[in-house]
């Protein structure tokens, strides 16, 4: 018999008043994955992930997590999730944050086992009121692995994190995965979206407007970008460019021009034969021009 999926979402719809929050969305999670949840500002991304972990309850529509009512999954300690901020006291030290938090749900023996996933082993001793914002990051996610959640979700993981930290917390969510660990996170850092998710659903005004790898969702925009440096840049100059079939935006930085368009060969052309631009690239578009463009196509 096949096993549920992680999350379904089934024609989700989730109203406060007149607000319509999420409309009508529908999502599949399968288990193992790692998914990127992205979104602008009140797109509804937090609404979707409150209902999941059954906080919030639809206005209409249907939400399973591992094939159980949200809030039986996150009782049985099949669900869990990190947070940007609460839930530490600043009093007590990393380890005995997590004995306590371990005691409370009987996964006082995993203590030691996820200080060690988390990386934070070696700060144990520090007082939480201590360490700084990433460090406290590590330590929401080490207390959200006591149970050995079959889902994990995560809000902004990283935030407050260094270079090496995130490094560390995104290694251990990588072997969390190949083990069968879901997760679903929300983060505005594109980049790292791009990077580690194996699949990004990207959401606007409450509905989902592309779900696929980070090729896909960059390919869905159409389009690339031409940059060129041009000796001499000026308004007249802009100006000719942005006249050019199939350009939709064009960005000045001194003598470099940015110029996103559907047909690139033909602005390549015209820099290099009716401007003195030199040192032409042209690129295809970033998660971050995706993330705009689509966003934007769905108001």
């Amino acid at each position: 018999m096949t096993s549920p999926p992680a999350v379904r979402l089934t024609a989700l719809t989730r109203r406060f008043g007149e607000v319509e929050a999420v409309r009508g969305l529908d999502l599949t999670v399968d288990r193992g994955e790692i998914v990127a949840f992205l979104g602008p500002n009140g797109a509804g991304k937090t609404t979707t992930l409150d209902c999941v972990l059954g906080l919030s309850q639809p206005t209409s529509g249907a939400v399973e997590v591992l094939g159980l009512p949200p809030r039986e999954a996150v009782a049985r300690g099949l669900v869990a999730a990190v947070m940007q901020t609460g839930g530490l006291l600043k009093d007590l030290t990393v380890g005995e944050t997590v004995r306590y938090v371990g005691s409370l749900f009987g996964h006082a023996d995993r203590s030691s086992a996820v200080l060690e996933e988390a990386g934070i082993a070696d700060l144990a001793g520090r007082r939480v009121g201590l360490c700084s914002g990433g460090e406290q990051q590590r330590l929401r996610f080490a207390i959200a692995l006591l149970s050995d959640p079959a889902l994990l979700l995560l809000d902004e993981p990283t935030t407050g994190m260094d270079v090496e930290g995130r490094r560390a917390f995104w290694a251990a969510i990588r072997r969390d995965a190949a083990r069968g660990r879901t997760i679903l996170f929300a983060t505005h850092y594109l980049e790292e979206a791009d990077q580690h998710a194996d699949r990004i659903v990207l959401i606007s005004h409450g509905r989902v407007v592309a779900d696929g790898t980070g090729a896909e969702v960059r390919a869905l925009a159409g389009g690339r970008s031409v940059r060129a440096t041009v000796p001499g840049l000026d308004e007249t100059l802009l100006g000719r460019l942005r006249a050019l079939p199939t350009v939709d935006r064009v960005e000045a930085r001194g003598e470099q021009v940015h110029v996103h368009a559907g047909d690139s060969d033909l602005v390549a052309r015209h820099l290099l034969t009716a401007t003195d631009a030199h040192d032409v690239e042209i690129t295809s578009r970033n998660l971050e021009d995706a993330f705009l463009s689509l966003t934007q196509e769905a108001r």
